[in-house]
């Protein structure tokens, strides 16, 4: 635990310090956090100490928590519009979607993630941020956060949010059904963008998609600047029903 000699197995215990902003990413961060700076540096001492413990962040990421995770993902705010409901598959730790939360508290904020440890994480992180008003966690897959759940109703949003799930044509088929009429995906993806635009294209225009556009957020703040790719639903394509059933490895079928 943290502030422990020692993590489970003799490793280190991560380091609170290692979350400390550094100088010159200061003026970043009160740039993309405004007053809610010590809200951000609250999650950060989160992803470095917790985030690590549970195998949701690498130790050694922990030192560039700020530039390549919180900053890299409040950026990304400027292409979400006021008031927005946002659904953010894959969430994993909470990037980009408990970052945008924080950076952006007119937005309503869902958090989709289908791992027991990650969305355990996710519900204490929100608590403990003081979140609960504007952020909520769904356990469950993009698909069964589409189609809805015996326990929740169909999900949908403004923007549909992703970092690091999947190429462009898988990211599409997941995300899209979530985003309502003309709402956007609008996913964070490295400088093979172009390339996988072209590769994927037809099939996102195939699942409703339009063309799918890339834009860089934070230039003049940020360096290097997030690049996203954005794809608007402009067709309602009806997703398929996750199936209530599965096949269990003996061969035979097993209810969730």
């Amino acid at each position: 635990m943290v502030g422990s000699p020692a993590a489970s197995g003799g490793t280190p215990a991560p380091d609170p310090a290692d979350a400390t902003l550094p100088p010159e990413l200061a003026g970043a961060a009160r740039a993309l956090f405004g007053h809610r700076i010590d809200l951000a540096a609250a999650y950060a001492e989160l992803l470095a100490t917790d985030g690590v413990v549970r195998g949701l962040i690498g130790p050694r990421e922990a030192p560039r928590i700020w530039d390549r995770h919180l900053l890299n993902c409040a950026a990304v705010a400027e292409r979400i519009p006021e008031g927005a409901e946002v659904l953010d598959v894959g969430s994993g730790a909470g990037l980009p979607g408990l970052v945008l939360a924080i950076a952006r508290p007119d937005l309503a904020v869902t958090l989709i993630e289908p791992l027991a440890r990650r969305t355990s994480f996710l519900v204490e992180a929100v608590d403990r941020l003081g979140l609960a008003g504007t952020v909520r966690v769904f356990r469950g897959r993009a698909e069964e956060a589409a189609t809805g759940t015996d326990d929740s109703g169909p999900l949908r949003g403004d923007v549909v949010t992703a970092r690091a799930v999947a190429p462009l044509d898988r990211l599409a088929a997941w995300c899209l059904p979530l985003a309502v009429p003309h709402g956007r995906l609008v996913a964070l993806k490295g400088a093979s963008v172009a390339d996988e635009i072209a590769e994927h294209a037809a099939t996102v225009a195939k699942l409703g998609g339009g063309e799918p556009t890339v834009h860089r957020c934070g230039v003049g703040v940020i360096e290097p600047p997030t690049t996203v790719v954005e794809v608007v639903r402009e067709r309602v394509v009806a997703p398929a029903r996750a199936s209530a059933r599965r096949k269990s490895r003996g061969g035979r079928t097993r209810r969730r």
